[in-house]
C-alpha cells in the first residue's frame, strides 16, 4: 500500500472518530474561542512534519536511528516536568528512567545498522527535538487548558490540522491525485486512525491522573512501545533479535518495574 496515502487518511479518520466520541454539544464558536486552538494547530503541523523527518532520517540514517531518536526524546518532557511543574523524582524512578534510555538504545539498534550511526545527526536530532516538543506540548495543554470533557475534541482537532497539512503535502508538494488513492491504503488509514486517536486520547488521560507524574507516564509509554514492537516483530514477522536487543527488553521490564513500584 501507499503509506503516504494511509498516513493522511489516518489523520482524517482520527479526526472524524474524535468528533464522534465527543459527548458535549459542539459548536464552531466553542472551538474557535478555545484557549487550546493554536496548540492544536501547532501539534497538527508537528505531527506531519515529524512524520516526514522520520522518513528522511530512515533513508539517510536507518530505521533504528529513527526509533532511538524518537523514543530518547522522552528526556525532554521529563526535564521540563521537573523544572516547570515541580515534579519530584524518587531514586528508583531516576534509576528506572536511566535504564529505560539504555533499553531504548539496545532494543532499537540492530547490528547491521551500526554503520548508520556514523552519518550526519542533523535529521535524527530534529526528530529527537520534535518528538520531545510534541510530548511536552501535550503535557502543557493537559495541565493548563484541558478538562477531561475536552480531551476528545482537542485530540480530534490535532488530527484535523494534521490532515489539512498532510493534504497540502500530498496533493500540493507530492502532486498526487485523489483518483490515485488505493483501496488498501484507504482501509489501512481508516483503521490506523482509530488506534492513533486513542493513543493520544489515553496518553492525555494518563497525564491527568494526579498520582502519576509525567516522567512516569512518558517513560513507561515510550519504553513499552519499543519493547513490545520488538517482541511483536520477533514473534509475528520473524525478525531477528540480537543478544543486545534481548538485554534491552530485559532492562525495559526492569525500568517499568522500578518506576511503577516507586509511585
Amino acid at each position: 500500500m501507499d503509506t503516504r496515502q494511509a498516513i493522511v487518511i489516518n489523520y482524517v479518520s482520527a479526526f472524524l472518530f474524535g468528533l464522534w466520541s465527543y459527548e458535549q454539544p459542539l459548536s464552531a464558536s466553542t472551538v474557535l474561542n478555545s484557549s487550546w486552538l493554536y496548540g492544536a494547530i501547532l501539534l497538527g503541523l508537528l505531527f506531519i512534519t515529524i512524520f516526514n523527518l522520520m522518513a528522511v532520517t530512515a533513508q539517510s540514517n536507518g530505521l533504528s536511528v529513527v526509533s532511538v531518536a524518537s523514543k530518547m526524546s522522552v528526556i525532554i518532557p521529563i526535564v521540563l516536568g521537573v523544572i516547570l511543574y515541580d515534579e519530584v523524582l524518587k531514586t528508583p524512578q531516576v534509576l528506572g528512567i536511566i535504564l529505560a534510555l539504555i533499553a531504548v538504545y539496545l532494543v532499537s539498534v540492530k547490528k547491521e545498522d551500526s554503520a548508520y550511526l556514523k552519518k550526519s545527526f542533523l535529521f535524527p536530532f530534529l526528530v529527537f527535538l520534535g518528538s520531545g516538543i510534541i510530548d511536552s506540548s501535550l503535557k502543557y495543554f493537559e495541565n493548563y487548558h484541558l478538562t477531561k470533557d475536552l480531551i476528545s475534541i482537542f485530540s480530534a482537532c490535532i488530527f484535523l490540522f494534521a490532515a489539512l497539512f498532510g493534504s497540502i503535502w500530498i496533493f500540493g508538494i507530492q502532486k498526487q491525485k485523489l483518483s490515485s488513492f488505493k483501496g488498501k491504503s484507504l482501509l489501512a488509514g481508516l483503521v490506523l486512525g482509530v488506534v492513533n486517536y486513542y493513543s493520544i486520547y489515553f496518553l492525555i488521560q494518563a497525564l491527568k491522573i494526579e498520582w502519576l507524574n509525567s516522567a512516569t507516564v512518558f517513560t513507561i509509554n515510550n519504553v513499552s512501545i519499543v519493547a513490545i514492537s520488538s517482541i511483536t516483530g520477533f514473534i509475528i514477522f520473524k525478525e531477528s533479535i540480537s543478544k543486545s536487543n534481548f538485554a534491552g527488553i530485559f532492562l525495559a521490564l526492569i525500568s517499568i518495574y522500578l518506576i511503577s513500584n516507586s509511585l
